[in-house]
């Protein structure tokens, strides 16, 4: 009996009994529908946070926080800065230093405040540092502003009753409104003198602003100042890094001064797990967004493991129909089945036969319910994001998905299908093997 001969036996039978056969695919294609739209939920935001994670030049950076020598903890100064760039697939190593002390800055009659950090152009450059609007300092005295400094400007000689807003914000008519680009501002820095309060003023120009922040809840008010305007900083305030003379809080000594903030940038996103372990072996303190997404990956894949799991949970409440109609399917066909018994089938073809038509509503109920799968998903994607928005008014980030179904998911779906569905069938199968010629060939008169 050849394979063509069984399927022809096979499909011959199943039309016998269409409504039956048809309500068992609708029953498995059901469950993989379950299956897969459930663990597509996962799938989906797994992606979505991924992407989220993977934007701007953070792909490739590490951030390097110090260095651990003889157990204590040590920041990183200018001769690991070096030992950093040396290292094979470190395309750049950013680093600066913070002002200790939050200056005010000044433009015509607004006012405004904001971190001050010491920058290594050369190195930014390199990483990527992009501006949105006009160019790279040229001399000494002239600096980049963050994104958001302009807004944070507002007139002066204002009560903070009257200048924020209900959100805290600041009212569009006291903030400053025009383009920085170009403008002279006046930062002051102060220092504790014989208990009176000094003001020292620094005039400097805006040759640039910085790129908006990858992700729109971020705030980036900082002024980057160049080392010369450090150094006349710290000529005034006669400390390091201008720190104010405060009893409360002593001066770091000139031995344990290093770079507040060290990241490196990989050139490519698979140098940067061997670059991280590397380093983390020569006890530097290391973060990576390597780390994060493994963290993410761990959890995810738990997750998603769950969701599969309760989704073979339809398929298999779906295999009792299938054993039930397989089971009926022995009886109905006992005496084909003594026929082909008498002109000596052998019993492992009759198994075989009855483990096709198992494999055959699997595999029906697999696609049926994977096309289905698939609408749903679509639907999903494009439905979801309109309801949050019309219901609650926030936006979802661009290209953010609820539910995506790789194939894996697919792949993963069909094999347990396919395992559940011949499992149900082996029993009846096997059954069949079992009739006995003589009562099979037995009519009734």
């Amino acid at each position: 009996m050849t394979w063509k001969d069984k399927w022809r036996f096979v499909r011959k039978n199943m039309k016998k009994s269409k409504s039956r056969i048809f309500m068992t695919v609708l029953a498995t294609a059901m469950g993989v529908t379950f299956l897969i739209v459930l663990a597509s939920v996962g799938f989906g935001l797994h992606d979505s946070i991924i992407k989220e994670q993977l934007q701007d030049r953070a792909v490739t950076q590490m951030e390097i926080a110090g260095l651990e020598t003889e157990g204590a903890f040590q920041l990183i100064t200018d001769k690991q800065i070096e030992e950093l760039e040396n290292i094979e697939g470190m395309r750049a190593v950013t680093r600066r230093v913070e002002l200790q002390q939050t200056p005010s800055f000044q433009i015509e009659d607004y006012e405004g405040s904001g971190s001050t950090v010491v920058a290594h152009f050369p190195s930014e450059i390199e990483a990527g540092l992009e501006l949105s609007e006009g160019k790279l300092p040229e001399n000494d005295h002239q600096v980049i502003v963050g994104h958001h400094f302009a807004q944070n400007l507002h007139q002066a000689n204002v009560e903070p009753d009257e200048l924020y807003n209900e959100n805290g914000e600041i009212k569009d008519e006291y903030q400053y409104s025009e383009s920085i680009v170009g403008k002279e501002i006046e930062m002051m820095i102060t220092q504790m003198v014989d208990g009176e309060e000094q003001q020292h003023s620094i005039s400097l120009t805006v040759s640039g602003v910085a790129e908006a922040p990858a992700r729109d809840w971020m705030i980036d008010t900082t002024v980057f100042i160049s080392e010369a305007v450090l150094a006349e900083v710290e000529e005034f305030t006669g400390t390091p890094r201008g720190a104010r003379n405060d009893p409360d809080y002593p001066l770091p000594e000139e031995e344990t001064l290093g770079y507040h903030q060290v990241i490196g940038y990989a050139d490519s996103l698979e140098e940067v797990e061997t670059i991280s372990d590397m380093l983390k072996e020569k006890n530097y303190y290391v973060y990576s967004v390597a780390d994060e997404l493994s963290q993410i990956n761990v959890i995810f894949t738990i997750a998603k493991a769950g969701l599969i799991f309760i989704g073979t949970i339809a398929i298999i409440i779906a295999s009792i129909g299938i054993y039930n109609t397989m089971t009926m399917a022995v009886t109905e066909r006992t005496q084909d089945i003594g026929i082909m018994k008498a002109i000596g089938a052998h019993p492992k073809k009759i198994k075989q036969i009855f483990l096709i038509e198992s494999s055959y509503i699997g595999v029906l109920g697999a696609i049926i319910g994977t096309a289905v799968a698939y609408a749903i998903s679509i639907l999903v994607n494009a439905g979801i994001p309109l309801i949050i928005s019309g219901a609650m008014g926030e936006e979802l980030p661009e290209g953010f998905q609820f539910s995506a179904i790789p194939w894996s998911l697919v792949a993963i779906s069909t094999a347990i299908c396919l395992i559940v569905t011949i499992l149900s069938g082996l029993k009846p199968a096997r059954r069949a093997t079992q009739v006995d010629v003589l009562k099979a060939m037995r009519r009734e008169i």
